[in-house]
């Protein structure tokens, strides 16, 4: 099977596990991961951030590794990728509203095409009329409320945990980036055999 281009969305201050993380496992795998903020260009750097629950009523905000961008944002044809990723974190709060990312998400969620989003991800996708609207969908629970009044269904999965709901996968944040990433690669179409390479590599030294 060739290769997939999954385009994630992001800003700064996006979580950054939830950006390298992603990016370098589906790289493993043999797919293309295009990240792009709006305004930015390949080259860039994007601040990053780390969200985590240590004791407080809420999330603490630390500073993350910067990313250096791979793609330039205003290059971005829909059209060419596979799949959308909405990476969480506080970069979704602010470039929902931009109209440019808003097209992006809309022509994956008419296409039909895989949607991806963790965290405070859904927020992206609640911008655009529709494409929660009777789907169920995991998010951080802070995000509840918003995507009830979307009219989705929100999905209390576990801290390590995701859902699928068709072609949409999500999960509550970074700790459930392992589960996460293996329903994408699922929806993706993507299989992973162990141990063939090996017996080969037996066969022949026998």
């Amino acid at each position: 099977m060739a290769g997939k281009k999954i385009l994630m969305l992001v800003g700064e201050f996006s979580e950054e596990y939830e950006i390298f993380v992603f990016e370098q496992a589906m790289h493993a795998v043999g797919h293309t991961v295009h990240v792009v903020c709006p305004d930015k260009k390949a080259g860039d750097v994007l601040k990053t951030s780390l969200h985590d629950f240590e004791g407080h009523q809420t999330y603490t905000e630390k500073l993350g590794h910067d990313y250096i961008l791979n793609k330039t944002f205003a290059e971005v044809n829909p059209a060419d990728y596979d799949a959308v990723y909405a990476a969480g974190g506080r970069g979704p709060e602010y470039i929902r509203i931009d109209k440019r990312v808003q097209a992006l998400v809309r022509h994956f969620h008419e296409t039909g095409k895989p949607i991806f989003t963790i965290c405070h991800g859904v927020q992206i996708l609640i911008a655009v009329d529709g494409v929660v609207r009777g789907r169920e969908v995991a998010a951080l629970h802070y995000c509840e409320p918003e995507v009830t009044l979307a009219g989705g269904t929100y999905i209390d999965v576990a801290p390590t945990g995701a859902h699928v709901d068709g072609n949409l996968v999500s999960a509550k944040g970074w700790p459930g980036l392992a589960a996460f990433m293996g329903e994408c690669l699922r929806v993706l179409g993507t299989e992973i055999r162990h141990g063939e390479a090996l017996m080969r590599d037996e066969r022949k030294a026998a």
